[in-house]
C-alpha cells in the first residue's frame, strides 16, 4: 500500500524514540530489537509509516511485538522492514487497537520485600493488571541469590522466580522476607487480558523480547496458575474519578488493601498520572490502604522526598510514595536502600 503522509515532527519523534531504545534500552536484553530499532531510527520511510500510529501506541516493544504476532519473521532489519511495509495497514490498525501490556511475574520478586512488611491478610488491587500475573505473589516460588529460598504453603510452585538481593541491606531484607497471605485479588486495566484465552496468551508471548531466555516459559506457567483461579478484573481508566474507589470497595473487610502499580506509571500521560495518584491517595485516606509501586527513578514527582537522580537509577520500589529499594525493571534484583536519609519520611 502507498505510505500515508506524516508530519516531519512526527517522523522526528519516531526516529528519536527508536534511536533511544536502540542505544539505551535494548542492549543486553535483545540484540534483534536493538538492530530493528536502530534500523527504524535511520529509515525515513519506516518512520513515516510508524508515525501513522498514535504516539501512545508506537513504542518499540509494542510495535515489534505486534509485527511478530502478525507473522513478521525474526530476521535482520531489511527483512523485517520489508514485511512491515507489505502489511502496513494491518500493523497500523493492530498497534492502534493495542497497548503495551507486558506482564512479568518476576516483578513479584521485587514487590515481595514491601509486601512482606505489610500486616496481613492482604487484599491486592493492581492498576494496569494486564492478565493479572503480578497478583499471585503467594503462589510462586522464590530463589534469591544472596537471600532465602521461599515456597508457597502447599509446596514448590511451577513458577520459580530467580532474583538477587544486593548489598547494602541484603541480609536484613533476607531475614524479613515471607510470602504474603493474599485473600482477595483484583485488577483494573484499560483492556484486561484473559489468562485462559489463546489469543491473549499469544499476545503476551509476543511481548517477550527475542533473546530473553526463560521469560516465555515463566509467563506460560504463571498463566496456568491464573487461569485456574482468575482474579476479579475491571475494564476502565484508573485515572478517572471513582474507578479505583469502586474496585477497592469490593475488597473484603478485615484485610489490608494493598494497591500496586508495578511498571504501569510510565505508560500513563502526566495529567492522568497525577489524577491516578490523587485517586490512590483518596482511597488510602478513606480505607487505610497501602500503595506499593515499581516506578522509574526519574519520575521525581512520585517520590517524597524527591530522589537524587545521581544516586538512584533504574526503577524504585516505594511504599506510600517513600522509596525503599532500587530494583531491576523486571524484578531481577533488589537493592534495599530504605535506611538512607533521603528515603526516610
Amino acid at each position: 500500500m502507498p505510505e500515508p503522509d506524516a508530519l516531519p515532527a512526527d517522523m522526528d519523534a519516531v526516529s528519536e524514540r527508536y534511536r533511544r531504545f536502540a542505544e539505551s534500552e535494548a542492549p543486553g536484553r535483545s540484540a534483534r530489537y536493538e538492530e530493528w530499532a536502530a534500523g527504524v531510527a535511520g529509515d525515513p520511510a519506516m518512520q513515516r509509516l510508524l508515525a501513522q500510529i498514535p504516539a501512545t501506541r508506537r513504542q518499540p516493544p509494542l510495535v515489534f511485538a505486534v509485527t511478530r504476532l502478525l507473522g513478521a519473521p525474526e530476521a535482520d532489519y531489511p527483512t523485517w522492514a520489508a514485511w512491515t511495509r507489505r502489511h502496513a495497514r494491518t500493523v497500523i490498525e493492530e498497534c492502534t487497537a493495542r497497548s503495551l501490556q507486558t506482564n512479568e511475574p518476576l516483578r513479584c520478586a521485587a514487590l515481595l520485600p514491601a509486601l512482606s512488611a505489610i500486616p496481613g491478610p492482604i487484599a491486592l488491587l493492581e492498576i494496569g493488571a494486564s492478565a493479572g500475573l503480578c497478583l499471585y505473589p503467594d503462589r510462586y516460588s522464590y530463589r534469591y541469590a544472596g537471600g532465602p529460598a521461599l515456597d508457597p504453603v502447599d509446596g514448590p510452585s511451577a513458577v520459580v522466580l530467580d532474583g538477587a538481593l544486593r548489598e547494602p541491606g541484603a541480609a536484613r531484607v533476607g531475614e524479613t522476607l515471607a510470602l504474603p497471605e493474599v485473600v482477595w485479588r483484583a485488577g483494573v486495566d484499560l483492556a484486561p487480558l484473559d489468562a485462559a484465552d489463546p489469543a491473549d496468551r499469544a499476545f503476551l508471548a509476543a511481548l517477550v523480547w527475542p533473546g530473553e531466555t526463560g521469560r516465555r516459559e515463566r509467563i506460560g506457567a504463571a498463566l496456568e496458575i491464573v487461569a485456574a483461579d482468575p482474579p476479579r478484573m475491571s475494564r476502565g481508566d484508573a485515572s478517572e474519578p471513582g474507578v479505583v474507589a469502586a474496585a477497592a470497595a469490593e475488597a473484603p473487610p478485615g484485610a489490608t488493601l494493598v494497591i500496586t502499580t508495578p511498571g504501569v506509571l510510565p505508560h500513563i500521560p502526566v495529567a492522568g498520572r497525577r489524577r491516578l495518584r490523587a485517586e490512590i491517595d483518596a482511597v488510602r485516606v478513606a480505607t487505610g490502604a497501602r500503595w506499593v509501586t515499581l516506578t522509574p527513578a526519574g519520575m521525581a514527582d512520585q517520590w517524597h522526598p524527591p530522589l537524587d537522580p545521581h544516586r538512584w537509577s533504574g526503577f524504585v520500589l516505594a511504599v506510600d510514595g517513600v522509596p525503599c529499594a532500587e530494583v531491576d525493571p523486571l524484578g531481577a534484583f533488589v537493592e534495599w536502600r530504605a535506611e538512607e536519609p533521603e528515603a526516610r519520611r
